[in-house]
């Protein structure tokens, strides 16, 4: 059986969202996704640029490609664009809010996709809980038209700037998966840091192989 194409929005594990938005911030991010089960080897990747429209907003856009198996390349598979509005002032209530919109358009298809929801991180003494809860609408040329829920969850030690250990946990689609990750931040002055991430996520609801390698590198400026 020939492995499907890949999708933007293919399984759930993807990326936890913080709140946090830096006052009229600028974004280059590049993200990797490697998910493995039983049809095969899925690779995408997203490349993106964002601006802060405000102290409380920001804007990016995605271009997102994904491996063709027969020809061994990446092409162009997807666009996206993401709004994330940062609710509350970090530190002022018992935990920090906000919320995420995502628009999908799959390439020369008539399919479209959005994700929206709650962002919220908790720090917990040298620890932060971070969930995001999200609602997925799929329509378009898909079987199944119909409002999904997705459960996305980290929780870090924050050990040190460039090294921070976590444990991320994902639910939806009638997935459920758990595994480490770490991520960093080398700050250069008050504005310019580079972000980096890498997580390892492996299903624990189903008895067949299906596990995921995400990486992500995002620089704000």
């Amino acid at each position: 059986m020939q492995p499907s194409a890949a999708e933007p929005s293919e399984g759930v594990v993807d990326r936890v969202y913080h709140p946090y938005i830096l006052p009229f911030e600028r974004e280059l991010e590049w993200r990797f996704m490697s998910r493995q089960n039983e049809d095969g080897n899925e690779l995408l990747q997203r490349i993106a640029f964002g601006h802060a429209l405000s102290e409380t907003v920001i804007a990016k856009f995605y271009a997102v490609g994904s491996r063709d198996e027969q020809h061994d390349d990446f092409g162009l598979e997807g666009y996206e664009f993401e709004l994330r509005w940062m609710m509350t002032e970090q530190g002022k209530y018992w935990a920090d809010f906000g919320t995420l919109l995502e628009v999908e358009k799959y390439h020369n298809e008539k399919r479209w996709e959005v994700t929206t929801g709650l962002v919220m991180e908790k720090e917990i003494r040298q620890t932060s809980l971070t969930v995001n809860t999200l609602l997925v609408y799929e329509w378009g040329d898909v079987p199944d038209q119909e409002l999904k829920t997705q459960l996305r969850v980290k929780y870090r030690y924050r050990w040190m700037p460039l090294l921070q250990p976590a444990i991320e946990l994902y639910t939806g689609d009638d997935f459920v998966g758990i595994g480490p990750a770490f991520m960093g931040i080398k700050r250069f002055d008050s504005r310019r840091q580079l972000k980096w991430e890498l997580g390892f996520i492996a299903a624990i609801d189903s008895v067949s192989k299906d596990h995921s390698l995400r990486f992500s590198l995002e620089y704000e400026f």
